[in-house]
């Protein structure tokens, strides 16, 4: 079981900064990927940015060149540095971890936050 633990959400004008954080009740170094995904109002939940425990990066589109996701090993926090934001980004916020699952037929296991709103004005 992997608890996580968001905070950072809120609201900001377009063009201004937010940076997300996501603690892990445990070390994030025994988890396979962590990232951030975003739901916005009427859609479907959609991938922001990932992490691996090897530090590989992957970003959606809709978010290179603008945030950034980063992790504090020690502190067993993930965080996703927003910059240049949209209205466009307004969602909520999810953090995702993926821990390897020693099963056959299932690949990881996924665990998520709570959520995190995150609103940016025009």
């Amino acid at each position: 079981q992997v608890q996580l633990v968001e905070s950072g959400g809120g609201l900001v004008q377009a063009g201004g900064s937010l940076r997300l954080s996501c603690t892990a009740s445990r070390s994030i170094l025994s988890i396979n990927t962590m990232g951030w995904y975003r739901q916005a109002a009427g859609k479907q939940r959609e991938l922001v940015a990932t992490i691996t425990g090897s530090g590989g990066r992957d970003y959606a589109d809709s978010a290179k060149g603008r945030f950034i996701i980063y992790r504090e090993n020690a502190k067993n926090t993930v965080f996703l540095q927003m910059n240049s934001l949209k209205p466009e980004d307004t969602a909520v916020y999810y953090c995702n971890a993926k821990v390897l699952a020693p099963y056959s037929s299932i690949p990881y296991l996924d665990y998520w936050g709570q959520g995190t709103q995150v609103t940016v004005s025009s």
